[in-house]
């Protein structure tokens, strides 16, 4: 991948400024623009300054490699390992026009291709259109859709779809939720509500909440994953239009204030663009090295 966003920055940094205070202060402002917080920012500069001046590190390479451990600390993975002989509830988190719909596809798409049983729910009632999105997805992949009519409650659409995954010795209920963030007091109710019917529903240790961001949008995913895990807990993200070269300091961010791992990246509007999350090689996109 090319470089660019903060990697491209970091480049421009050593070419220009010697490895000084200077240099720091400035890595500490292009780790904020690359959507790492500020009071994070300074944390990773100031262990960074510390490990070179007492290691007496000055080259380029080195203080990359470096910066490259420091924040594969918080780069965080998570892999769910679904057993389809009981009924789990993936339920999908996140605002509206992140892509939910999609990732939900995406996911059922990957778990099927695993092996799994899995049935899709759609529990986004309220959206135009959104339960007709899904049937679509379902018909192209040969996956059961549970819908209401529209408007309907959500909640009950997560227990039917539970119902089903039982009938059928056990699946993977991968739940479309609602994300009308501006209406944020009705929207944590409503997800606290289905919160408590899928926490019933599933099976122990077999329900689990995944929050879908935006990765172009940085700081933004942070406060929403802030949002979402105060209303309802959240046990992993998803990263759509992902690209960690450009907004990806928000993933360090999201493990080291929430201590949220990365379960998948998105790359692409197929139903195969989707991989499972590396830490490794979105570090190492991320400081170009």
């Amino acid at each position: 991948m090319a470089k660019t966003g903060f990697a491209q920055k970091l480049k421009n940094l050593f070419s220009s400024v010697k490895i000084d205070e200077e240099f720091f202060d400035e890595l500490t402002d292009i780790l904020v623009e690359g959507d790492i917080g500020a009071k994070f920012a300074w944390e990773i500069t100031d262990e960074l300054e510390d490990y070179c001046r007492k290691n007496k590190v000055s080259d380029e390479a080195a203080v990359i490699e470096q910066l490259y451990s420091i924040l594969l600390q918080y780069a965080k993975k998570t892999d769910f390992e679904a057993d389809d002989s009981k009924t789990n509830i993936f339920m999908l988190l996140g605002v509206n026009g992140v892509g939910k719909t999609t990732t939900a596809a995406k996911i059922a798409s990957y778990l099927k291709n695993s092996g799994k049983k899995v049935i899709l729910a759609a529990a986004d009632t309220f959206r135009a259109a959104a339960e007709e999105q899904l049937e679509m997805h379902g018909k192209n992949l040969g996956i059961r859709v549970i819908s209401h009519q529209h408007g309907s409650d959500p909640s009950a659409v997560v227990f039917d779809a539970a119902d089903a995954a039982r009938a059928v010795g056990g699946a993977v209920v991968l739940a479309d939720t609602a994300g009308r963030l501006h209406n944020k007091e009705n929207l944590v109710r409503e997800l606290q509500k289905i919160n408590k019917i899928a926490a019933s529903k599933a099976d122990e240790g077999c329900y689990k909440k995944i929050l879908v961001i935006d990765g172009t949008t940085g700081q933004n995913a942070v406060r929403q994953a802030e949002v979402f895990n105060e209303a309802v807990g959240v046990d992993a993200v998803v990263i759509t239009k992902y690209d960690s070269t450009a907004k990806g300091g928000m993933v360090f961010t999201i493990a080291k204030e929430l201590g949220i791992p990365v379960w998948f990246v998105c790359t692409g509007e197929k139903y195969e663009n989707i991989m499972k999350f590396n830490p490794e090689e979105y570090v190492k996109e991320f400081v170009g090295k």
